[in-house]
Order: C-alpha cells, then structure tokens, then sequence
C-alpha cells in the first residue's frame, strides 16, 4: 500500500473508513450506493475503487450486493478511524468547523497514527480528563459518523 499523504493512500483511506463506518451502521456487505453517497463520489468510480481495494485483498466483493471489509481491510480502517475520531474532535471543539466529520474523513489518511496519537495527548496534555472517555464522547463513533 502507498505511504500515508501518498494520493493513492488518501483516496484509499477515505474508501476503507466509509466502509468501516457503514458495516458498524447496517450489516455487510455495502452497497457501492451507500458508499459512494457516503464520499459524494459518483457510483461508476466507487465500484471502480471497491474492485481495486478487493484486488489488494483489503475488500471481498459480492457482484450486484456490494462490499466487505477482510480482516487485513478492517484492521486498517480501525487504525483510520481512531485517526479520524481525533481529527473530528479537534475540528468541532477546537477549530469549531460546521463539516468537522466531513474534513476528518478527507483527512484521517494524510496523517499517520502516531501523529493522530500525538495531537490527542498534545489536546489533552493540561486537561483533567481521561482522553479516551473524552473521544469516546466526541460523538463521532461508527454508527454516529458519516
């Protein structure tokens, strides 16, 4: 897989999240709609990525039902969703952006775990609270996001 910030990784990133998010909202597999509704991306290039992402073995694809994540595909997008559920709650709390979980999907893949790890601890470093029941309570869990 490409190096996190590569464009192929970003685009990669926002497609594994989306699908992480929507299995946690309605069981598997996805349709390439849902996904596709998901990133405002047309439903051709959706399919066009869930085939790539299944050829990297990071999807299984069931024709005309949708999309699954594999164990090595839900591992990754655990790891962008823990990333992406910081980035959300520094754009709500901190930057006070009205599209935060929009601005987080787009960037969960620019930017690599330890980095996330390190803003979260950097954001909670002075405060008297537990930083994992903190984020927990950001609202931005899989069956909350979009």
């Amino acid at each position: 897989m490409a190096p996190v910030g590569d464009p192929e990784s970003t685009r990669t990133a926002r497609y594994l999240l989306a699908l992480y998010i929507a299995e946690h909202r309605a069981s598997p597999p996805i349709s390439p709609g849902r996904v596709a509704e998901m990133l405002d991306r047309s439903p051709a290039a959706t399919t066009e990525m869930l085939q790539r992402l299944a050829a990297d073995g990071l999807v299984s694809r069931e024709p005309y039902e949708g999309s699954t994540l594999t164990d090595a595909g839900r591992e990754r997008a655990r790891e962008l969703h823990e990333t992406y559920v910081a980035l959300s709650w520094f754009f709500r709390d901190v930057l006070d952006l009205d599209a935060y979980e929009r601005e987080a999907m787009e960037m969960a893949g620019l930017i690599s775990p330890a980095v996330a790890e390190r803003l979260v601890h950097l954001l909670f470093e002075d405060a008297d609270v537990d930083a994992e029941a903190r984020l927990d309570d950001v609202g931005v869990s899989p069956t909350h996001a979009e």
